[in-house]
């Protein structure tokens, strides 16, 4: 499965208010910016490198939805012509991530501001979604039914049944004789993808039983037992596993595990959650920092293992979780790259940001294979992923942990 294809290219379709926008765009030419490697430490409160996170990602990437006020949307990348600002294309599940971290920081620092990028990122999503709240993919619901759940319980937030219409978007993809949701409507393929976050989503809603049916599939037919890791997932009917291992698998199983060792209090629970951070931190960190699993393991991929790891370490006391989340978050600040004072983050931790042969410009970001590392860090999910690890750093470090 190509994820990267699957997230630029979805519903590709423009509404009348965005069509006259996105025909003046084609003659717009290539922006260009100034970007320089960062090598001073910078703020070391991590509320304020949160803080910075979210400001860049504001500044570049949140613009209105079709000249609509209330109603904002990221840009998939930066710097973007006016047809990316049009969101002639755009990514339900990006968006989704855009809205969590928007709900992060709300509950960090809460401000009037904040609330209202909240309201307008979540009435974006539902406008441009042509559709509703809901569309064919359950890993898609699963991410936007999370954020809004967290918006609701967290900052007070509601949008009214949009929730339950998630809710019920998924329960009708349930297939009993599985026992797990698919990729998507129609689907023969069930991943960790789709089954983790429905997963953390059902537990938090309330559905235990299909929660923890969700949690068993993941155990029982995706863990790889030599490795510990979970694979991505599995073709039925016939059985035949995706052996791909990816970041985000291992963070949203974490996950939920995690919300069913605190609803449920059955050890086996808990026992997963430290044996899955225990085998991701062996194999998935080097010198204790996330590392990309496979070469399309990018983007918010590893910004969702880091979420998950905090869950586990504030709701279990995870040491070994809370030492991942730290060491990733140093290191991701450290080899950042800097445009007018706010940062932008890599692909790879463990590396400085690639700066441009030509560092007064960075190239208008193009989607291909040959894609250089320093064009993917201009990827709006790229950006999330630093942001949404160091809100996880933030949270950890205010709870004692």
């Amino acid at each position: 499965m190509d994820r990267r294809k699957k997230e630029i290219s979805r519903r590709g379709v423009l509404l009348a208010a965005g069509a006259a926008i996105a025909l003046t765009a084609l003659a717009q030419p290539a922006q260009a910016v100034t970007i320089t490697r960062k090598v001073s430490p910078g703020p070391e409160e991590p509320g304020r490198r949160a803080d910075l996170a979210e400001q860049a990602i504001v500044q570049r990437h949140v613009r209105t939805l079709w000249g609509q006020p209330q109603m904002r949307l990221g840009t998939l990348v930066w710097p973007g012509s006016l047809l990316d600002q049009s969101f002639a294309r755009w990514c339900y599940w990006w968006q989704a991530h855009l809205l969590d971290c928007a709900v992060d920081a709300a509950y960090r620092a809460r401000t009037p501001e904040r609330i209202d990028r909240v309201v307008a990122i979540a009435r974006g999503i539902r406008t441009r979604n042509l559709t509703g709240w809901t569309n064919r993919y359950y890993d898609d619901m699963s991410w936007l039914v999370l954020a809004l759940e967290r918006a609701d319980r967290l900052l007070g937030v509601r949008f009214g049944d949009a929730v339950g219409e998630l809710r019920a978007g998924l329960i009708e993809g349930w297939n009993p004789d599985v026992g797990a949701v698919p990729w998507r409507s129609g689907d023969e393929y069930y991943n960790t993808p789709a089954i983790g976050p429905t997963g953390i989503a059902m537990a938090r809603l309330g559905e235990l039983s299909r929660a923890g049916q969700l949690a068993d599939f993941l155990h029982t037919r995706l863990r790889d037992t030599a490795s510990g890791l979970v694979l991505d997932g599995v073709h039925e009917p016939g059985g035949r596993v995706e052996r791909t291992v990816h970041t985000y698998c291992q963070g949203v199983t974490i996950g939920l595990e995690t919300e069913l060792a605190l609803r449920t209090g059955e050890s086996h629970h808990r026992r997963r959650v430290a044996d899955l951070v225990a085998a991701a931190g062996d194999r998935l960190t080097d010198a204790g920092v996330i590392v990309a699993a496979s070469g399309d393991d990018s983007g918010l991929f590893m910004g969702i293992l880091a979420r998950y790891l905090a869950e586990a370490a504030l709701s279990l006391g995870d040491t070994t979780a809370a030492n991942i989340v730290h060491a990733s978050a140093q290191a991701a600040w450290k080899h950042r790259a800097e445009v007018d004072g706010l940062p932008l983050f890599g692909v790879d931790w463990t590396r400085p940001v690639t700066v441009p042969a030509h560092p007064e410009t960075f190239p208008q970001f193009t989607h291909s294979s040959a894609a250089s590392s320093a064009n993917l860090s201009s990827d709006l999910s790229v950006q999330l992923s630093g942001w949404m690890l160091l809100e996880a750093d933030h949270q950890l470090i205010a709870a004692g942990r």
